[in-house]
């Protein structure tokens, strides 16, 4: 992303889960971003598993079920919540029911899970809210994850796109990011995840999990996957092709291909078992 010109204020930006044009505007092409976007570790999906009382899982902000997908792949049972029509549609012809509401507004209807994750989503509820929502849908021991990727092109590919978007969109809300992603922002952001779950006094000391991998990327590959990000889903299409056509004379440039560094982060908490009544809910 981006960062400031020189002398230009910082706008504020709105907490995420109430920028709900942004939130919502990733399904104006949910084929591209089920074919982009990548999954999530092998690793982390199994110690979710491991450390849950069932196969149970409910994936809040579903998308077109990605993660979820893993999950299924793994022997859950997964059900999705996604307030994005375009995006559960797609969801459920992959093969996941999936209720179409934000998490805020859903209605669990007397249903429980084993676990409750949140992958690349959970910046976009109310924190509180959401946490308080997880631990009356949870079991007693059930497990919540809430994670996400932190990407880090290399310089070549990453200052190009910065360029690209600072003139042609000099007004975009996230011109105020730098143009690499700091990993020590992220995870300052897991961390109030963790302070969050805290606060309800519902859960047990939160974990904050960390898994570092690669992936390399072709040129057509970079490009599929760069208008599925925060920055360009709701820039008119010749906007974003000017800037595609910046990021791929760099990436030619690279050679056609290069590789990227991605940290996956997580922040995840087992509820208090409580006895009796207070348990709540029944087995979908």
């Amino acid at each position: 992303m981006p960062t400031l010109p020189s002398g230009r204020p910082e706008r504020s930006a709105p907490e995420p889960h109430r920028a709900r044009q942004v939130a919502e505007s990733f399904g104006t092409d949910a084929q591209r971003y089920d074919r982009a976007r990548p999954g999530y570790p092998g690793e982390l999906v199994a110690r979710v598993i491991a450390g849950s009382p069932g196969p149970e899982v409910l994936d809040v902000g579903t998308g077109t079920g990605i993660a979820a997908r893993q999950f299924q792949a793994a022997g859950c049972a997964v059900l999705g919540v996604e307030p994005d029509e375009r995006m559960a549609e797609l969801a459920r012809a992959r093969g996941l029911e999936t209720d179409v509401a934000t998490f805020e507004g859903w209605q669990p209807s007397g249903r429980t899970f084993d676990a409750v994750i949140a992958a690349q989503s959970w910046h976009w509820v109310d924190q509180l809210v959401g946490a308080e929502k997880v631990a009356e849908v949870l079991r007693p021991r059930g497990r919540l994850a809430v994670f996400g990727h932190v990407y880090e092109p290399p310089a070549e590919a990453a200052e190009p796109f910065a360029a690209a978007l600072r003139r042609v969109v000099p007004d975009l809300p996230f011109s105020g990011r730098p143009a690499r992603n700091p990993l020590a922002l992220y995870e300052a952001g897991y961390q109030k995840v963790a302070d969050t779950i805290r606060e309800t006094g519902r859960f047990e000391e939160p974990e904050l999990w960390r898994f570092d991998w690669e992936r390399q990327y072709t040129r057509d590959q970079w490009l599929e996957l760069l208008p599925t990000t925060g920055g360009l889903t709701r820039l008119p299409r010749d906007r974003t092709a000017e800037i595609l056509d910046a990021v791929g004379a760099a990436v030619d440039s690279m050679g056609g291909s290069f590789t990227m560094s991605y940290t996956t982060l997580a922040t995840s908490a087992v509820r208090r078992a409580r006895a009796g009544a207070e348990d709540g809910g029944t087995r979908p």
